[in-house]
């Protein structure tokens, strides 16, 4: 019996072992954390991680090679989060009511750990596909009693982070974009700028609004998420004090609001792009701490039914979103099976035309009969409240390990940058 037992200790002592070293850990010295990368794939489960892994062939994907655990995601006030309350959560540690935007129930602004990097000296920066004042780069870098105060918060990013690279044109007037040029910054909006641009600080807004969904985005006028987070990482890594970066993957979530299954898996891949940037960079440069956590889930979304074949590689003739494909046929004139056939190789047959034209949401319900034939149902065009996977690399990751909130996610950042989050009594 002895014996089995030593058997089993030696198992264990190995196994974590392994753990520790696939995440790059180390010895877990957190006084080597120089710079943090942060990386939110916005609506993100393991329900998108299983299907997008299944639609790449099978292969490991690189977020599945850096796996540490799940996240309890519930609010303040809801089991069900918003991506605000989620957001606020992994910035400040602490939890907040859905629609909050780092603030308390009373008022109280929170600290969040991209304040505490710039209190420590570092170099700062947010690459988003949406708006940068949307709920979650917002919740890392501004506060707010709601996340509809986007005007407000957008104009709280000027002059306080160092790198901004997204959407929201028109929530900036000229005045703003001349103040931002009198901060220093670089003022970008296409693609070729931002590859050319060579500053130290840089304001990029690349769309009115949010930028276009990937699936259906011009490569030659908007970048991508890749090259925003290249750049950004080349802009901020000369810091002698380090960096705190932010990217956000945010319109997997949007795809999954409409139930959109091909856009979702185009925008994972888009984020996968990206993580492999940062995964690299961490790789080579060993005193930098890599969390990836999606902030809630969205829609609910399944891996085949029981009821039909699961068909996910279909997705890959999805060549549109459904948005877009609603656009030809409703504004444009275009025959909608030829406009489905002609952009995701599908026929409708005369009751999906029927139940599209007589929708009250012509875009889901397209979304959700190409998701049924590649064997995809949605459960929601909402969030739900089941926990979301956790990556982690480089030093104190191991702190990540197995089932956490995600207001824990914020506690090992500030511990490893050196700011403490129990003691910040708000900001003014």
């Amino acid at each position: 019996m002895r014996r089995g037992f030593k058997s089993v200790n030696v198992m264990m002592v190995a196994l974590l072992v392994l753990m520790t070293a696939a995440c790059g850990d180390g010895a877990s010295k957190d006084s080597r954390v120089k710079n943090v990368i942060v990386m939110v794939p916005d609506g993100f489960s393991a329900a998108y991680a299983t299907n997008y892994r299944n639609y790449i062939g099978g292969q490991a994907s690189t977020l599945d090679e850096i796996l540490v655990g799940m996240a309890k995601t519930r609010s303040l006030d809801h089991f069900i989060t918003d991506s605000a309350a989620a957001a606020s959560a992994m910035a400040t540690g602490n939890k907040v009511q859905n629609g909050a935007i780092s603030m308390t129930a009373d008022g109280k602004a929170l600290k969040t750990v991209l304040e505490g990097a710039i209190e420590a000296n570092k170099a700062t920066g947010m690459v988003v596909t949406s708006t940068l004042s949307h709920a979650t780069p917002g919740a890392f870098s501004s506060h707010a009693n709601s996340r509809v105060q986007e005007l407000e918060i957008a104009a709280q990013l000027i002059g306080k982070v160092d790198v901004l690279l997204g959407g929201g044109k028109n929530l900036y007037s000229p005045e703003d974009k001349k103040r931002a040029e009198e901060l220093g910054y670089l003022y970008l909006e296409n693609r070729d700028q931002l590859l050319e641009a060579n500053h130290d600080k840089l304001f990029g807004l690349f769309a009115g609004e949010s930028m276009t969904p990937e699936i259906d985005r011009d490569a030659m006028t908007e970048p991508s998420l890749e090259e925003m987070t290249n750049k950004a990482l080349e802009v901020l890594a000369p810091n002698k004090n380090g960096f705190f970066l932010l990217v956000e993957g945010s319109q997997i979530d949007y795809a999954g609001h409409v139930n959109d299954a091909a856009w979702a898996m185009r925008e994972i891949e888009a984020f996968e792009r990206a993580v492999k940037s940062a995964l690299e960079f961490a790789k080579e440069n060993g005193d930098t701490l890599l969390i990836i956590a999606g902030d809630h889930d969205t829609g609910g979304m399944t891996v085949g039914n029981v009821d039909s074949s699961y068909s996910i590689d279909l997705l890959h003739h999805v060549k549109a979103s459904g948005a877009a494909m609603i656009d030809y046929w409703k504004r444009q004139g275009q025959d909608l099976k030829e406009v489905v056939h002609e952009y995701a190789q599908v026929e409708l047959n005369d009751d999906e035309i029927r139940a599209i034209e007589e929708s009250h949401y012509y875009e889901a319900t397209l979304n959700q009969i190409i998701s049924d034939r590649a064997g995809i149902i949605w459960i929601t065009l909402y969030h739900t409240g089941v926990d979301v996977p956790v990556y982690a690399y480089g030093p104190g990751s191991s702190k990540l390990f197995g089932v956490i909130d995600n207001t824990d996610i914020a506690k090992v950042i500030a511990q490893s940058i050196g700011f403490d989050l129990e003691s910040a009594e708000g900001v003014e």
